[in-house]
């Protein structure tokens, strides 16, 4: 009997040390999953493909990503296709976010002249750790100054009317998306799915973006300095 309650102490002393131990470590578990947002620009007529290509990407990382869409007012933002989304208002949008996407779409051709919303994308973009954005969401950017001096890509399309909006800008006429520094700015529509895979490929590695890719069954246009979609 007396070795037997020996065994008995011993092991709620060590089963103590474990629930211990596990709490100690908890904090830092939970520390190494945390989420890290990124955050949607949307306003009306919004290219589609420019927001739900990039967010089927990285909304597939729901370990690494969340995704949230904000509008200058909030409520519910519907595009020229018909495609209704709710958001947030812009002014409730988290003051660091990882990363902040500004799509494109015939609506930047009114948002340009809002200088409300171009206040707004350029105190955010200051405040991100990474800026994106597809099509002529760059125009959007480049209004605000932030691209001044810097590399640049945009719609092949509409590339004349998007320079008129940042006469200061390194516009790159060949390039599928350019990178500088943190500013990553893509093609048109289909470009900011391949731009958010090289986003992933520049963070996480290029096995990793590829895997993305295929999963979605997505064929990854790899080479950023190219662009079937040229300027003329």
């Amino acid at each position: 009997m007396q070795i037997f309650s020996t065994l008995i102490k011993a092991y709620s002393i060590l089963l103590l040390f474990n629930l211990s131990l596990s709490a100690q470590e908890k904090p830092n578990q939970m520390k190494a999953v945390e989420k890290q947002e990124i955050a949607f620009l949307l306003f009306d007529n919004y290219e589609t493909l420019d927001v739900f290509g990039p967010a089927e990407i990285f909304g597939r990382l729901t370990d690494l990503y969340t995704l949230k869409f904000y509008s200058m007012d909030g409520g519910i933002v519907t595009n020229r296709h018909q495609v209704p989304i709710m958001t947030e208002k812009l002014a409730d949008i988290n003051k660091e976010p990882f990363a902040f996407l500004i799509p494109g779409g015939l609506g930047t051709r009114v948002e340009v002249e809002n200088d409300e919303l171009i206040t707004s994308i350029k105190n955010i973009s200051l405040s991100s750790t990474y800026v994106m954005t597809v099509c002529t969401g760059s125009a959007l950017l480049a209004k605000s100054g932030l691209l001044d001096k810097r590399q640049a890509n945009s719609n092949k399309r509409a590339f004349a009317w998007v320079v008129t909006n940042g006469p200061d800008v390194e516009w790159d006429k060949q390039a599928r998306w350019k990178v500088d520094e943190n500013y990553y700015t893509s093609s048109g529509v289909s470009a900011g799915m391949d731009m958010a895979l090289g986003f992933l490929a520049d963070r996480h590695g290029l096995e990793f973006a590829r895997n993305v890719a295929w999963e979605i069954e997505y064929n990854w246009v790899e080479d950023k300095d190219n662009d079937t979609f040229t300027a003329k």
